[in-house]
């Protein structure tokens, strides 16, 4: 199994108390992020017909460490509901040999996102190195795209001091979540809808990782459930608009 994946059977009660232990910086809601906007950014918000999740009972999807050998069937399916998410990319061994589905991805009105080059924990490296996990994906994704990404998860959550001050320099905002399916413990599809669909709520931020088997198929379920129950799906810039994504920051619901 591959180290990255091992990495994943920290829980993630315990990854998110852990998360920000070693950063001064204090997490961001996606409330409170929209609360920030300006007037201005509010009434353009407004104008270009965009989602208020200030009125909308909103939730975010978000995938980490693809795309992999199921994406292109997530796609289709996020393309069938008509739901846009956030994929958090790795960069070895993902995104340099799978280009057309990182292509994809972009084409089809999902947001890019960084989520390593090779998924070591950022929190154990010192600047240099951070700086060559994020920036090595930066630029793989805007070789294939055109586009830096602005956000970054770090691999478990874990960011520190350290972690804000490259992450800044870079121009990436920090995204943590809120429902998670621990999907990389079990090929239980409906497990894996039960697990989130019990952790869902307004702003939430969705975990899960479409490299995993039993991930993808569990996915039509939980949108046909969430929409049922009133959700509308968006991207997590989509979910802080009409706030932006603040380098450095961490924003977490």
């Amino acid at each position: 199994m591959p180290e990255y994946r091992k990495k994943f059977t920290v829980t993630a009660v315990a990854a998110l108390a852990l998360a920000i232990g070693g950063c001064s910086m204090e997490p961001t809601s996606p409330s409170a992020a929209r609360d920030s906007a300006s007037a201005a950014e509010s009434l353009s918000l407004s104008a270009a017909g965009g989602t208020d999740c200030a009125k909308v009972k909103c939730i975010a999807l978000t995938f980490d460490a693809g795309p992999g050998k199921d994406t292109p069937k997530l796609l289709d399916s996020l393309k069938e509901k008509q739901v846009h998410a956030t994929f958090f990319l790795l960069g070895e061994n993902h995104v340099v040999k799978q280009p057309d589905v990182v292509r994809r991805i972009a084409a089809e009105g999902h947001e890019v996102a960084n989520h390593t080059w090779s998924h070591h924990r950022l929190d154990e490296l010192d600047a240099d190195g951070i700086r060559n996990e994020l920036s090595r994906t930066q630029e793989a994704i805007a070789k294939i795209t055109g586009s830096r990404p602005t956000l970054m998860r770090p691999p478990q959550g874990r960011t520190d001091d350290d972690v804000t001050s490259v992450s800044r320099e870079l121009g990436l905002a920090q995204v943590l979540w809120s429902a998670t399916a621990k999907d990389y413990s079990t090929t239980d599809s409906e497990l894996i809808r039960k697990r989130i669909l019990d952790q869902a709520g307004r702003d939430g931020i969705i975990l899960l990782h479409d490299i995993y088997d039993g991930t993808v198929p569990a996915v039509p379920g939980i949108i046909d459930e969430l929409k049922n129950r009133g959700y509308t799906f968006v991207t997590v810039p989509d979910l802080l608009a009409p706030g932006k994504a603040n380098p450095g920051e961490v924003y977490r619901p």
